[in-house]
C-alpha cells in the first residue's frame, strides 16, 4: 500500500468510522466487529501491518461507493461483512479481548441502543 493511499484512508476512517457506526450499527450483524477492528487498528501496540489490514477494511466501510451500494435491502452489506470478516481471519490473534470488550461497551451505550 502506498504511503498517501494509506495515509488517506486512515484520515477517512478516522473522519467517516463513526457516523457510519452511528447510522447503521442497529442494521448490521457486524457492528461489534467492526468495532472492534477500529479500536485494534488505532491501538498503539497493533504492528502496523495488521493496522493497514484493519484501516483497508474499516476505509472500505465507510466509502459511499463499493460493490453493492449500502441501501440495496439484505445485500448492502454484506460486501462490507465480507471484507470486515477477511481482514479480522487474517489478524485475529492481535484482535484481543481488550478491544471486543471496548466494542461491547461502545455499543452499548445509549446513542447506539
Amino acid at each position: 500500500m502506498a504511503k498517501d493511499s494509506a495515509s488517506s484512508d486512515e484520515a477517512r476512517v478516522k473522519r467517516d468510522f463513526w457516523p457510519t457506526v452511528k447510522r447503521v450499527a442497529r442494521s448490521i450483524p457486524f457492528a461489534e466487529d467492526a468495532v472492534a477492528a477500529y479500536y485494534c487498528a488505532f491501538d498503539r501496540e497493533t504492528p502496523t501491518h495488521v493496522r493497514a489490514t484493519l484501516i483497508g477494511a474499516l476505509a472500505y466501510f465507510v466509502l459511499p461507493l463499493d460493490a453493492v451500494p449500502d441501501f440495496v435491502p439484505l445485500m448492502g452489506f454484506a460486501d462490507d461483512a465480507s471484507v470486515i470478516a477477511a481482514a479480522l481471519a487474517l489478524v485475529r490473534t492481535h484482535l484481543n479481548d481488550r478491544h471486543r470488550e471496548a466494542a461491547r461497551r461502545t455499543l452499548s451505550e445509549e446513542e447506539f441502543g
